[in-house]
């Protein structure tokens, strides 16, 4: 396939992508209304470089629903638009980007019959501006990085919280 990035020695066009997984003693339904139900009031939470997060369209969480995000990643400030592409229960939640070309998933699934949930996040960086692309390692670096901390902020404040129960839906 034909890539001008890499030709002019820019940096290939394919997607950077961080993914990391993580053990959570917490039952799937549990760490799902927390990630899932719960987006709009705990991503900041686990994601401290979420500085400012609006649900944009109304009602319940779910399928569809688009949301604003303000991040100050590294010193450098974005505000990107998403939708939940994916919102299936006790399994899975998906973010895409709107505005920005990204796309985050957290998987979970359900072990030691209820009693702990392995999670995985991925985080895909859909395309970089060719003005990063000399910087991709760099990206790729702090992309796996922040996968890392996500799982391991979340396990963190799901397992502290000794409130969180399983709703009734």
């Amino acid at each position: 396939m034909f890539n001008l990035g890499s030709m002019l020695n820019l940096g290939s066009t394919d997607p950077v992508v961080g993914k990391a997984h993580i053990i959570v003693k917490r039952s799937a339904s549990e760490l799902f209304h927390y990630i899932g139900d719960g987006l709009f009031e705990n991503y900041p939470k686990w994601s401290p470089e979420v500085k400012e997060l609006e649900q944009l369209t109304p009602g319940p969480v779910g399928l569809g629903t688009e949301g604003r995000q303000v991040r100050v990643d590294q010193g450098r400030r974005s505000e990107s638009r998403f939708k939940i592409f994916a919102y299936e229960a006790n399994t899975r939640v998906t973010l895409v980007g709107i505005s920005d070309p990204f796309r985050c998933m957290y998987d979970l699934e359900d072990i030691n019959s209820g009693e702990s949930t392995k999670l995985t996040f991925t985080f895909e960086l859909l395309e970089l501006l060719m003005v990063m692309r000399p910087l991709e390692g760099l990206v790729r670096i702090a992309i796996k990085e922040g996968a890392e901390r996500t799982v391991q902020n979340i396990k963190r404040l799901v397992e502290a919280n000794a409130s969180l129960r399983t709703p009734t839906r």
